[in-house]
């Protein structure tokens, strides 16, 4: 993870003085939030609202699930992103989560921070988790002219395809890619960069790790052509609806056609920026802070409401649905 200490500093203090406020002010104030989604585009919160949370039945949680009161605070980060929008109901309202990086659907419908993108992931309900890390988006400073005509990458080396990735280009002379953690003297090891160093490349090659690339989203923002196989894995990012060819450029799962799409951009830069620019579109809809409040409260309100621990609210219906 960057290294952001002042912003670390602020992001737990913010947090921790949210935590000693009465959690019945929370609660006061989760029927004004409610209505209040009546005054944004109803279409798009449904779209945004249920693509994370596929839920269309009335669902009954296992025995024994925790409460919201219950929840662990060992992931810090993970569990004040959580908190952000379930402080607004009940403390005894059961849930099932998952926390860190998860890879599989969950046999009850839990809140996790990724899942896989394949039919029949209902049971993994996306919230907005881990976002110091994952919704850094420092501002490019190149534009896509002004910078090396060549493919930058940098990261760990927890999997196949991206230590067939520093194998295979290290020292081509289009590339310059490299494994930033780890061992120090490793012949594949190279410096950290900064994502604000990357961003003086055209060509920011995105490699998922764990589950998603960590980088995607700040490529995405900045003046340089994402690089990246098809995604696998989602968050609240929607990677599942990122298009090849109109937010990124396509390369195949083994790599091995980079040379060829760098070499086709640098023909036809007119295409490389028409991309850019659609990213930075899907971007910015992530950007408007208060919006993405409400889209994660009404997240956890359609569960506690799938889940028959709240009434439905008629002026959400066409929101969120009904269930039957």
């Amino acid at each position: 993870m960057i290294k952001r200490k002042p912003d670390r500093v602020i992001y737990y203090a913010r947090n921790i003085a949210l935590e000693l406020v009465p959690p019945f002010l929370f609660r006061r104030k989760l029927d004004a939030i409610l209505a209040s989604a009546g005054d944004s585009d109803p279409d798009y919160l449904a779209w945004r609202v249920n693509y994370y949370a596929k839920i269309d039945r009335r669902l009954d949680l296992p025995p024994g699930s925790p409460r919201i009161r219950d929840v662990s605070w060992k992931q810090s980060m993970y569990y004040y992103d959580f908190r952000e929008a379930a402080r607004y109901f009940p403390s005894n309202m059961r849930v099932s989560y998952l926390f860190g990086d998860v890879r599989a659907v969950p046999t009850t419908p839990s809140f996790v921070k990724s899942r896989p993108i394949t039919p029949g992931n209902q049971n993994s309900v996306l919230l907005k988790l881990n976002k110091f890390r994952h919704y850094y988006l420092p501002k490019d400073p190149f534009a896509f002219d002004d910078k090396k005509a060549m493919a930058v990458w940098r990261g760990g080396r927890n999997n196949r395809q991206r230590q067939r990735l520093v194998r295979r280009y290290r020292n081509h002379p289009l590339c310059d890619v490299g494994h930033s953690h780890g061992r120090a003297g490793r012949s594949e090891h190279d410096a950290f960069l900064h994502p604000v160093e990357q961003m003086a490349f055209r060509y920011i090659i995105s490699i998922e790790g764990n589950d998603v690339a960590s980088n995607l989203k700040w490529i995405l923002a900045s003046n340089s052509l994402c690089l990246m196989p098809r995604p696998r894995f989602e968050t609240w990012f929607m990677e599942g609806r990122l298009e090849a060819g109109r937010h990124y450029a396509e390369i195949a799962d083994d790599l091995g056609d980079l040379e060829e799409k760098i070499l086709h951009y640098e023909r036809h830069p007119d295409e490389a920026l028409a991309i850019i620019s659609n990213a930075n579109d899907f971007v910015r809809q992530f950007r408007e802070e208060e919006r993405e409040k409400l889209i994660s409260i009404l997240v956890v309100y359609k569960y506690a409401v799938a889940t028959g621990q709240i009434e439905p609210d008629k002026r959400l219906e066409a929101v969120v649905g009904v269930f039957p």
